[in-house]
């Protein structure tokens, strides 16, 4: 039986105290049950905003989408997070990813590590998080890190918090099949400087994936969600004039445009239509949005079903 639908919202406003609970707000009266925010160098912390959108609203989860690993360290990332599902009531849910942008890691002197090195780098972090935010310690020893720790200090309300794992390659598809509650298909690869472009678009690609998770998974295929974050969104006109101009200004085919998840545009029905196609073809059932006011029809139709 299929998941139902689900849907959240990435915020991209989130400097200002008045305007994160204000869309909070919304989100949550619009129907969206979460909202993430982000983790790049140059703009706010990833989880104070969270709390004050918790903090605002009665049931809407909150979480970064997806934090770089590369900038936290486990114990540590470990104990914001308990911290933060304890200031937001237990409703965080947690999003990492391996990091790509080679200008973020040169202002801190960060080396920017080759993928498999990033991917390895990952799997450990996750190892220790489990660990410590389900029982406050972990003794491993590890390539990247030696963590011999007897007691974090704090908990979560959750009994486990969700974790959210978002990325495209083989080897993180095989790591996120063990380790996540939800894997998020991106859809977009990297440059050498990690400047996202739309390399992973295609339907076929995605089913690709979503058949390597599966496989991976195993006993825990119907454990993990498949979540997609949607890179543009046009609801209300009909769908033909804005698939071709988006095809042009992607350089895709239009046919890829037409049906891959990471761009939904076309009315309510032909929205609900596609989305039901995917959620048929690779089991996305979780969609993350940055319209949530114009894509809120969508959400009224879908939600629950």
């Amino acid at each position: 039986m299929a998941r139902p639908f689900r849907f959240a919202v990435q915020a991209m406003e989130l400097g200002e105290r008045a305007g994160v609970a204000a869309f909070a707000r919304q989100a949550e009266a619009l129907g969206y049950e979460e909202l993430y925010s982000y983790d790049h160098l140059g703009t706010v912390d990833p989880f104070v905003p969270l709390v004050v959108a918790a903090e605002a609203t009665s049931r809407l989860r909150v979480g970064p989408l997806v934090l770089n690993n590369e900038f936290h360290h486990p114990a540590l990332l470990a104990r914001t997070a308990a911290t933060a599902d304890r200031m937001t009531g237990g409703r965080l849910i947690l999003g990492i990813g391996t990091g790509y942008a080679q200008h973020e890691h040169e202002a801190m002197g960060i080396e920017l590590r080759p993928p498999g090195p990033r991917v390895d780098r990952l799997t450990e972090s996750l190892v220790a998080l489990r660990a410590l935010l389900a029982d406050g310690s972990i003794d491993r020893d590890g390539r990247y890190h030696r963590l011999h720790i007897d007691d974090l200090g704090v908990r979560p309300v959750q009994d486990e918090i969700p974790i959210l794992v978002g990325g495209q390659g083989r080897r993180l598809v095989q790591v996120a099949a063990s380790l996540a509650d939800i894997f998020q298909f991106t859809g977009t690869t990297h440059g050498p400087d990690g400047t996202p472009r739309p390399g992973g678009f295609a339907i076929e690609m995605v089913a690709e994936r979503a058949l390597r998770l599966a496989e991976a998974a195993g006993d825990r295929n119907d454990l993990i969600e498949r979540s997609v974050l949607v890179q543009a969104t046009h609801i209300g006109d009909a769908a033909g004039d804005v698939v071709d101009r988006i095809a042009e200004r992607f350089g895709l085919d239009p046919e890829v445009v037409r049906t891959t998840p990471f761009l939904l545009f076309g009315s309510v029905a032909q929205v609900v239509e596609k989305l039901h196609a995917i959620r048929e073809t690779v089991g996305i059932s979780h969609v993350v949005v940055r319209d949530a006011e114009g894509f809120a029809p969508v959400v009224d139709a879908l939600g629950g079903r």
